[in-house]
């Protein structure tokens, strides 16, 4: 691709927050805006979620920003969010900086417009390629990546020195996907700086984000170096992708893979199949939303698990008796694992990684009972503060505690209060992926070292579209081997 815009085209019929919401003065706003460059004061551009966090505390469950001239509204409300979720009556939007990534992503899974029929095809043709068996046989090669970390923490823990979390949870979870789905290996572990994927990946979802920061008009005027980067970045993720396809064409069948279904697959019904074009946008879309919202989930949960090293030693307690003396974990053996996977949740919880999602209207509506939209207006969930809404989760909503995931306690919550993968038909297709993967390394973290944090360490949380832990560093230290106690598995 020789060259980016700036914005994307919506579809037609779309109709911009403000023109879509005809009592957008009943929604509260931040107190200070200037003319022209709307709600900036003490705003950072470098911020943008962490910022809207602030501004949902004060302003309640439904608040607007102004931004250049445009109102954009946030949602948060769990009650809000509950009715959003309503398929019948909303849909996904894509707007933003999803939309600002269409330029590399087109319309693969989650770039697609509503309208464009390559998101039905993608869907229908890639849905199998995570059923129950396609995942277990997806394990071993997840093991195999894993094992590579481990020998690269091991030489850190036998050398007393630190490890770099968030970078290594990106090898990591670039290797997984990149193996499982597309039979590809990048060689991260090998290498001393992130794999040219990597970099251009971080440089287009930087874009991406930063565009959202500069008037539309003036956009190519004030980023027309960093345009040029950002089109230098996305032709280095094309020419790498279309590498892999090459290579792929050339050796033949990988045992139906994602790539092979992209690339032999016809839909049941029509017999279609995806065209080369999409194939590489969906490829670039697996490997980018296949590994980076994961690796950050790690993160966050690692970081969690070292500052509590009483929630540490149930978690390692559970895989001692889940796991025993096995040298490699089952497939089945990793559902097993409940409090891990609630220390997961509750790590998602706290700071989903993908930190917000839009759904616009089908039809004129009313939000909540309140709130008139009309047809192709949107809004934007901001998932961290529907994840912490004192009416659902508590006064202590920002404590992290994983028995907030207990099977009664989830039970006893309303549906829609937990959202981290999205929602509804357009919700997370590797869902299931990104979840056995987590669970399966904090298991085998878990089982092979004690994890010491930095006392001085204090979270800064990144933002690139994608939210992840800056600077965090952990010292790993071998455990002597445990005994395993046998005992009943946790409700």
């Amino acid at each position: 691709m020789a060259e980016t815009t700036t914005r994307a085209v919506p579809p037609r019929g779309f109709r911009s927050a403000e023109h879509g919401w005809p009592q957008l003065h009943r929604i509260p706003r931040p107190p200070y805006r200037l003319p022209l460059v709307g709600d900036v004061v003490g705003a950072s551009r470098r911020t943008p979620v962490q910022d809207s966090l602030k501004y949902a505390r004060r302003l309640g469950p439904i608040f607007r920003r102004n931004a250049f001239g445009k109102e954009f509204v946030f949602t948060w409300g769990a009650e809000l969010v509950a009715d959003l979720a309503d398929e019948s009556r909303f849909a996904k939007h894509v707007g933003l900086g999803v939309a600002n990534l269409r330029p590399v992503a087109g319309d693969g899974l989650f770039t697609a417009y509503n309208h464009e029929p390559n998101w039905q095809l993608a869907h229908d043709v890639l849905a199998p390629g995570f059923s129950r068996e396609a995942m277990a046989g997806y394990h071993p090669m997840m093991l195999a990546v894993a094992e590579r970390l481990t020998e690269h923490w091991d030489r850190a823990a036998a050398g007393g020195r630190p490890v770099d979390v968030p970078g290594d949870m990106t090898r990591l979870t670039l290797e997984t996907i990149a193996r499982t789905g597309f039979g590809h290996d990048f060689g991260s572990f090998e290498r001393s700086r992130p794999h040219p994927f990597v970099t251009a990946m971080v440089g287009t979802l930087s874009h991406a984000q930063r565009l959202n920061n500069v008037p539309p008009p003036l956009a190519p005027l004030l980023l027309r170096r960093a345009n040029r980067r950002n089109a230098a970045d996305i032709a280095r993720l094309e020419h790498i992708v279309d590498e892999v396809v090459r290579r792929r064409r050339a050796d033949g069948h990988a045992e139906g893979d994602l790539l092979d279904r992209m690339l032999e697959t016809a839909h049941p019904q029509t017999g279609e199949r995806l065209s080369s074009e999409n194939v590489r946008r969906q490829v670039i879309t697996f490997l980018v939303a296949g590994h980076e919202t994961t690796s950050g989930a790690l993160s966050f949960a690692l970081h969690h698990l070292s500052l509590h090293p009483d929630v540490a030693d149930r978690a390692r307690a559970e895989v001692d008796r889940v796991w025993g003396d096995a040298p490699e974990p089952g497939y089945e053996q990793v559902a097993k694992l409940r409090y891990v996977r609630r220390v997961l949740d509750e790590s998602l919880r706290l700071w989903p990684t993908a930190p917000a999602f839009a759904r616009e209207a089908r039809e004129d509506t009313v939000l909540g009972g309140s709130h008139p939209m009309r047809r192709g207006a949107w809004t934007l969930v901001l998932t961290p503060m529907l994840h912490r809404d004192p009416g659902v989760w508590g006064a202590d909503a920002e404590r992290f505690d994983p028995e907030r995931f207990d099977a009664g306690a989830v039970r006893a919550r309303p549906p829609h209060v937990f959202k981290p993968f999205g929602t509804g038909a357009r919700a997370c297709i590797g869902r299931q992926f990104a979840l056995h993967e987590a669970v399966l390394v904090l298991g085998l973290l878990l089982r092979r070292y004690e994890l010491r944090a930095d006392p001085a360490y204090r979270l800064r949380v990144t933002e690139r579209l994608t939210l992840m832990p800056e600077g965090l560093r952990l010292w790993p230290e071998r455990r002597t081997p445990a005994r395993v106690q046998a005992g009943p598995e946790p409700a």
